[in-house]
Order: structure tokens, then sequence, then C-alpha cells
């Protein structure tokens, strides 16, 4: 925020001395403010120097000379990054307002980030909606969205695009590109009318990709890379790179994306500034908003959030037994992929595992938690 400045000049001109005088005094006052002024600045808390709304990466990202220059300790970073050495986290990227203060591991390879596909695509149906493209009130039935045998029954036909976007369908058709977890965690068909249960379900999520590409003519892939891939100077993101996956099991492709932990975090950076880029409202703040919100609360070994094909925390809850403060989201991926976005203290957090070696690495979610909690103490206010 820019303060208005504006002082004009004293004119002198014939007057009496008492008018003079008053002059000279309220000069004198002038001037010792502006000198409380400049002591204020100068006894400012160095850890806030330098920070503005308006860091945002060019061609690459801006490290930190010192993570101190941010308010963060290098000792505890150094702690934190330790310990991420010692389980399977393959790349961690820490971002303070637009600033990396510390990286470490691949950051620049390109995997897949399983889950976080989702979360992408909700952005695409933000930037959707505001065009006019897409109605997430409208029906299935109304799209004209079916499956194969066995197809969609006349109740299921019933759920809206915003019920899908939600996971809470009610449609348990089979999905592609599920786990084997996922299909046990999945109700029987017809148990539970639209808009009533929530379940982590790849039909929603499948299915939304298709009603995105039928209402907007263009692929995920291409529009990703042209809506916000570019726009907001991904350096990693190649369209050659992705690939659907279909299978007999339903019509309604996957979508994986193969990404950067990077360019993770410049997707993180654009929801934490509420769809901003470099002046430019890339996503439309209230989809910002509205799909970062809490619908639905997941069971398990945490109570979180769930919003449109976000993570949202819920009463400091969050990223299994995490705390973080409310209003905190994220995207999450298979094996301990993540992108958490914490607008309180204004901070994104990328964290990645190569999923991809054939040992099978992962991390647990009291691996997580832990590292989480080293990275966050470091931060010294």
């Amino acid at each position: 925020m820019q303060r208005g400045n504006d002082m004009s000049l004293v004119k002198w001109s014939a007057r009496s001395r008492s008018q003079c005088c008053v002059e000279l005094r309220r000069a004198r006052h002038v001037l010792f403010v502006l000198a409380l002024g400049v002591l204020a600045v100068g006894w400012a808390d160095p850890s806030t120097h330098g920070r503005s709304n308006e860091d945002f990466p060019k061609d690459h990202w801006v490290q930190a000379a010192r993570p101190e220059d941010r308010g963060w300790s290098s000792d505890r970073l150094a702690a934190a990054e330790a310990y991420a050495e010692s389980i399977d986290t393959s790349a961690v990227i820490i971002v303070d307002d637009g600033v990396i203060v510390d990286q470490w591991g691949e950051t620049t390879r390109k995997i897949n980030v399983h889950s976080i596909r989702k979360s992408l695509l909700s952005a695409l149906y933000g930037i959707a909606v505001a065009k006019g493209d897409v109605n997430i009130s409208v029906t299935l039935e109304q799209l004209g969205i079916d499956d194969n045998t066995p197809t969609l029954t006349r109740e299921e036909k019933q759920a809206r695009v915003i019920d899908l976007l939600k996971a809470r369908s009610g449609i348990y058709h089979p999905a592609l590109y599920e786990t084997a977890e996922m299909k046990a965690h999945k109700p029987p068909r017809g148990s539970h009318p639209p808009g009533t249960f929530w379940v982590y379900n790849n039909w929603d999520f499948n299915a939304l990709g298709t009603i995105y590409e039928n209402a907007t003519h263009d692929s995920i892939y291409h529009s990703f890379d042209t809506r916000i891939a570019r726009r907001i100077g991904m350096e990693d993101f190649d369209i050659k790179d992705q690939e659907y996956v279909t299978g007999p099991d339903s019509i309604h492709r996957a979508y994986p994306f193969v990404m950067s932990a990077r360019d993770m975090a410049r997707f993180g950076l654009l929801f934490l500034r509420r769809g901003v880029w470099r002046g430019a409202q890339i996503v439309p703040a209230k989809w910002v908003t509205d799909s970062t919100t809490a619908y639905s609360v997941a069971d398990g070994d945490a109570a979180y959030g769930y919003g449109y094909l976000w993570w949202v925390a819920v009463n400091r809850d969050h990223i299994p037994n995490a705390e973080l403060p409310d209003g905190s989201f994220s995207a999450m991926g298979a094996g301990g992929d993540c992108i958490a976005v914490i607008p309180e203290l204004k901070v994104v957090i990328v964290h990645r595992v190569d999923t991809e070696d054939d040992s099978g690495k992962h991390i647990t979610g009291q691996q997580f938690r832990e590292l989480l909690h080293l990275i966050l103490a470091a931060r010294k206010s």
C-alpha cells in the first residue's frame, strides 16, 4: 500500500513577526515528526525489512541470501533438512511472501504429482466459471453425463457439478486411477443421494475432467498450459509430458500431471495471492475463497476439511495430524506430495517424494507432521 506524502513548500512572504514565529514552530514540529519516523524505520524488526506483497518470481525464483533476512533461523532449517534426509523426502521448497527462504533436493525434477492434479483442475474450473463456460449448478442429466455399464441411475444423474467438486456426488461407479484403499472405502451404489455424503471419489474427479473439456472445447493440459502455467512463468511445465489414463472401468479419463517442485511452488503462491500474479487476476479471487472453504470434514486420523478439490484446515487440524492456522489449505498427492498454503504466515511449502523410484518411496503422515513442525519452528516470528 502506498501512502500519500503531499507536502508543500513553505512560502515566505511579508508577514508579521508573530506569523513568522507560528510558521517556524510548525516547521520545527514537522521536522520532529519526520525524525521520529526515520528513527522508527531504523528500529524496525529487520526480519520484516523488504517484505512486499508484490514479490513474485520472474524468469527464476529469488532466494534470500540468508534465511535470517526473512525472519527464519538457518540452524533450525538445517535441522529440518537433516530430518528430511532421514526419510523419503526428495525435495522441499519454502516460500516466504514470494521469496524462497530455503530449498533442498531435486526441485527441478518433473515427476507425477498424483492427486494434486485435482487442485490444478479446480483452478481451471474457477477460470471457466468466471468466463461463463461452466455452470456448476447444473445436473449431470442436463449435461448428458453418463458412464459405461452399469450406467448411471436416474437418481445419480441428479448430482450437480458442485457436488462433484465437493466429492459429494453419491455416484460410486467404478473409476480409473483408483488405489485399492480408495476402492475399499467406496460405499455401495445408491447408498447415498447426491449432495448428502462425502467420499474421496475418483469418479467425481475424473468426470469433472470430462465436463470441463466438453464445456470449454479444450483439453485440460492445453488449458492449464495457456491459462495458468505460461501466465505465471512456470519454468519446467511441458504439455508434452502429460498423458491421460484410460481403461475399461469408466469412460472418464484420469489426467495425471508431471511437474517440478519449483513450478508447484508458483501454483501455491498464485493461490496465496488469491489468484493474482503480477497485477493480473489469473484465478478469480472469489473462486480461491470458495474452493478453499471446508464443506465437509474427512473421517480418519485427522478431522480436516475438504473444499472444491482442496484440503482445508479445520480447527487448526490439517495434513494428517499437523496443526496449521485456520485458513490454511493444501493440495496433496499419494506418497507425500504436498503444496501447503498458509495465508496467516504468508508461507507456501512444497514437499515431494519420488514415488517413481522402484523402491516404493513414501512418507507417513507422522513423518510429514514432524517435518512440517521442524520447518515452521524455524520461523522466528
